[in-house]
């Protein structure tokens, strides 16, 4: 099975190619969607500019391109990446979004390929643990949701970060895994990668009650 991966450089877009790998399909092309709107309703934004690094750490292909992110028009991006590919199907880390899993399957109709989440519907306090357990370090690039505040930007999701994500969910029912953009993450290390990112240089950026980690300077250790 040829596959090719929408790519964010997210914890789960990673761990669905990880998951991906385990079933001995083979992981063609890396595909990252720039919007130029941070509240695209498709594609991650934060710190999207790092997936070039992590598709090299990878030894993967990599496209990529840009687009507006307007509702309903985000599609046509992805369908001319996607088209010249001698693939079987794409895979994506939905989890629980319908908005973006029935239009990444609209484009792969289109294309007469398959559409694979290999995360879909997953327990999300388990995923996040999975993902802990197999070795990726995961930070936190982003938060939007009540009961997280500035000191959890640029954190690692350690166990006990886990442990900490859970109690905010008991006591705010925010979605364990961030499915409802309560956080944003980027994976720099981890059983996919040959080299870790390196962060030289980043700032936080707060916003009354949200933020953003924005990396400015990052290389692959030599």
């Amino acid at each position: 099975m040829k596959v090719a991966a929408l790519f964010s450089g997210g914890k789960d877009s990673v761990y669905a190619i990880y998951i991906a790998q385990q079933y001995g399909w083979e992981i063609t092309d890396l595909i990252s969607i720039i919007p130029n709107n941070k509240d695209s309703w498709m594609y991650h934004s934060v710190n999207i500019h790092l997936t070039k690094l992590l598709a090299e750490s990878m030894s993967i292909a990599y496209l990529s391109a840009s687009t507006q992110g307007l509702k309903e028009t985000e599609l046509a991006t992805l369908k001319e990446l996607l088209s010249p590919l001698s693939i079987d199907g794409v895979i994506s880390g939905a989890i629980a979004s319908e908005y973006q899993r029935t239009r990444i399957e609209q484009v792969c109709d289109e294309l007469q390929i398959k559409s694979f989440t290999p995360l879909w519907h997953k327990d999300q306090g388990l995923l996040l643990k999975d993902q802990i357990r197999a070795g990726f370090t995961i930070l936190i690039t982003g938060v939007f949701a009540e009961g997280f505040n500035k000191g959890w930007l640029g954190r690692s999701i350690t166990s006990s970060v886990y442990e900490e994500i859970i109690k905010l969910h008991d006591r705010y029912h925010i979605n364990i895994a961030g499915e409802g953009g309560e956080y944003e993450t980027l994976v720099t290390n981890g059983p996919l990668f040959q080299k870790e990112l390196i962060i030289h240089q980043a700032q936080k950026e707060w916003n009354r009650d949200n933020g953003i980690l924005v990396i400015k300077d990052a290389s692959l250790n030599e």
